[in-house]
């Protein structure tokens, strides 16, 4: 029986979602060099993926936070998955701007959000943490409680885990950075020569570039 995170993993590499290239890096907005590149939003123009993906984000908030009063999507990668969740539990959504709209009532939280609220905030990706956090921070300076947050992917790099911590934030993800290496070893996607770059990469993704 394949495990959830493996199941993912093997999805969104069969559409691309996640893509590796440890030969020939991308370039990220960041400007950081890249073995890896994922786009989860992708898993939204497939029907049966986008609905798998909504139920596990269901079934782990369900278990793990049966409290929830309303679900949180971080914009914009997560608004749409977010809006799907809420949707399937019965339960209000609102989604976090990265900064104050520059109009009308300058809001950062889009919708209907009630001090003391219990929230779970749902992300899509998580790099260094640093822009998740901080959606995190506008719903508690709000007045609601933030009882963790899920997420599809992470990269698992050592700063988002330290910030996460710091934070008091727990974090559940439905795959990782292993998990997709080795679905991608598996299926022949890489090679066991590229396990050794891509595992470099992770350790000091600021500084990493190709040899």
């Amino acid at each position: 029986m394949k495990t959830l995170e493996k199941s993912v993993a093997e999805k969104l590499l069969k559409i691309k979602a996640v893509k590796l290239q440890p030969n020939n890096p991308f370039v990220w907005a960041s400007g950081w060099n890249s073995p890896i590149y994922c786009d989860n939003r992708k898993t939204l123009s497939y029907p049966q993926i986008r609905s798998y993906i909504k139920i596990e984000l269901a079934r782990l908030i369900l278990e793990m936070y049966p409290d929830v009063e309303v679900i949180a999507g971080v914009a914009t990668g997560a608004i749409a998955q977010a809006a799907l969740v809420a949707d399937t539990l019965g339960l209000p959504f609102v989604y976090v701007r990265p900064t104050p709209k520059d109009h009308g009532l300058e809001n950062m939280i889009e919708g209907d959000l009630r001090p003391k609220q219990k929230v779970v905030v749902i992300e899509d990706l998580i790099s260094t943490g640093g822009s998740s956090l901080k959606a995190v921070e506008a719903i508690r300076n709000d007045g609601s409680e933030v009882l963790g947050m899920v997420a599809i992917f992470t990269y698992g790099f050592p700063v988002a885990t330290a910030r996460f911590k710091k934070a008091k934030v727990k974090l559940t993800t439905l795959c990782n950075y292993d998990s997709v290496l080795s679905e991608a070893l598996a299926t022949n996607y890489i090679s066991v020569d590229d396990i050794e770059t891509l595992q470099e990469w992770r350790q000091n993704p600021s500084t990493w570039k190709i040899e």
